[in-house]
């Protein structure tokens, strides 16, 4: 069986249980964990167009 991301063979039986390598498993995790990210102007939000910190106060 191949990691569907890499296409590098799977090993470990807990591998292929899952369908993806270890290293591919982080990496689909962390850019996962990188969309649901907001910025600070983000979650501040009113509308403002805030160019720099001063204009947040």
């Amino acid at each position: 069986m191949l990691c569907p991301r890499c296409n590098r063979p799977l090993k470990s039986k807990k591998s292929i249980e899952r369908g993806i390598g270890p290293i591919c498993k982080k990496k689909q995790a962390y850019e996962e964990f990188l969309k649901n990210q907001m910025t600070i102007f983000e979650v501040l939000d009113d509308g403002n167009d805030h160019d720099t910190l001063q204009d947040c106060r």
